[in-house]
């Protein structure tokens, strides 16, 4: 088995090794290899572009994170922002930091994991660069989509009175990096921490459809989304704790260990579920979106209020909402 390194190989070979894997759409004028792409624009479209780097033991640790997954991950968690804007996922440069003793099947691994999930979205890799890393392994995407001017999501249009609304479950993905830590076998869970799922569809039918007044992803947990949107809209939100979807798995995994469940899943982290905001008069808009959607689940958390404090509604009574994650806290 060969046990090649990055440094063996050296940079223009990996470059090479890279580009011969790709496809190139038609769109795509000046493609990999030249000093920058050049793409013709999508007619009656604006650009949506976000980026997000990823650090090898700051966002992801390579003792029980496979290569693919780490490829994986640094394309969804770009995609993710794609979606909460309500863009279509359209083209993605690649930066890489590489350690020189990397070795070259893992870089493999690495782009089999980002291509696989781009073709499955339909991005183009259409350039990006390769470095020599004397710390972690560095992925830094940029992703780019477009999406009709009527149909921009932001964080910033909740008003008084919009109901509260997630996508699929939340803090599965905060149990399941406990139970890679710890070895302990929740593996749906450790999928979800492993391979999130951009909610792209769900981000295209919420701005197409005109359904939802504010948008957000869960990068960083719904504690940390709802802060954030109520900071952009100059609103508060109240939630209500019954109506969070927590998987059965997730709430036993905290239970079994004396943690509270829902304080956990409120302030975990990588679920990469959209939060977003409904006009009471746009429900129609909505129940379109859960139709046009098939299986995704659609949950109602709670209402905007013009208060602008945050909290949530248990059985025992309204408590603040717990702080998400944060880097440099």
């Amino acid at each position: 088995m060969s046990t090649r390194t990055v440094s063996d190989l050296g940079e223009r070979a990996l470059i090479d090794r890279i580009i011969a894997r790709l496809a190139t759409p038609s769109w795509v004028v000046v493609g990999p290899g030249d000093d920058a792409a050049v793409v013709a624009p999508k007619r009656g479209t604006l650009d949506v572009l976000t980026t997000d780097i990823q650090i090898e033991s700051v966002h992801f640790d390579c003792r029980f994170t496979p290569p693919e997954a780490i490829g994986h991950r640094a394309l969804a968690v770009n995609l993710s922002d794609l979606a909460a804007m309500g863009a279509e996922p359209r083209l993605a440069l690649l930066s890489l930091a590489l350690p020189d003793a990397m070795e070259v099947t893992t870089l493999d691994g690495v782009i089999d994991g980002l291509l696989a999930l781009a073709r499955a979205h339909r991005v183009a890799l259409v350039g990006g660069n390769i470095s020599r890393s004397p710390g972690p392994l560095t992925i830094d995407v940029t992703a780019g989509g477009t999406v009709h001017p009527r149909r921009v999501l932001t964080r910033a249009g909740a008003r008084p009175g919009d109901e509260v609304y997630v996508t699929g479950t939340i803090g599965d993905a905060m149990a399941g990096l406990e139970s890679l830590r710890a070895g302990a076998g929740c593996e749906r869970c450790e999928q979800r921490y492993l391979r999130p799922e951009p909610r792209v569809r769900a981000g295209l039918l919420l701005g197409r459809n005109r359904a939802a007044s504010a948008c957000i992803d869960l990068s960083d947990g719904l504690a940390d989304g709802v802060r954030r949107m109520a900071e952009a809209s100059h609103v508060g939100v109240e939630l209500d704790a019954a109506a969070l979807p927590l998987a059965e798995d997730v709430r036993q995994w905290h239970e079994a260990r004396g943690h509270d469940a829902l304080d956990a899943a409120v302030r975990g982290g990588d679920d990469y579920e959209l939060l977003f905001t409904v006009r009471p008069a746009h429900g129609g808009r909505l129940k379109a979106v859960r139709r046009q959607i098939g299986h995704l689940p659609i949950s109602k958390v709670g209402i905007v209020t013009k208060d602008p404090g945050l909290s949530i509604r248990t059985p025992d009574g309204v408590r603040p909402l717990p702080e998400g994650f944060a880097h440099f806290r």
